[in-house]
């Protein structure tokens, strides 16, 4: 008898544990729940997508920008027109970052895609709307054209 009151135990407490096991799988069934966990999961996919849109491996320094705008890099300034009026790369692009959706015709497939800004911060914006759209060598430059103006490379009026 001792025995099945052992054996009797052991299964009250093995339920129990399925019981707690069991109480997420049982309140997913719900299906108000389900959206819920889905929006939340929908919600961290998204996070990280924003925050991966600071990888660094799709960043550049500025000499790296320079030395590829040298050889033929495509560059796509974001700034808004007022900054671009203030002084910008010559020979560069100009569409605006709130533009860049309605205008990636404008941009080349073919060629090396350096996004710019002021500081920095647009242009990895720029540069994530490019490659969700498809863009494949795309880059943005840290440091903006604050840095790449301190560090004497060409700029225009």
């Amino acid at each position: 008898m001792p025995r099945k009151r052992k054996d009797h135990h052991r299964s009250r407490r093995s339920h129990k544990d399925r019981s707690r096991g069991n109480s997420l799988t049982s309140a997913l069934r719900k299906p108000g729940t389900q959206i819920a966990f889905l929006l939340v999961i929908a919600l961290v996919v998204f996070l990280i997508l924003q925050v991966g849109g600071g990888d660094a491996s799709k960043t550049i320094s500025v000499s790296d920008a320079y030395k590829a705008y040298q050889n033929g890099a495509f560059i796509l300034d974001v700034r808004t027109p007022e900054e671009w009026n203030e002084y910008r790369v010559p020979d560069t692009t100009f569409i605006p970052l709130e533009q860049l959706p309605s205008r990636l015709g404008e941009i080349p497939r073919d060629r090396q895609i350096i996004v710019v800004c002021r500081t920095g911060n647009r242009s990895q914006q720029g540069r994530n709307i490019l490659l969700n759209a498809g863009f494949e060598q795309v880059t943005s430059m840290s440091g903006g054209l604050n840095k790449w103006r301190a560090s004497g490379y060409p700029i225009e009026p």
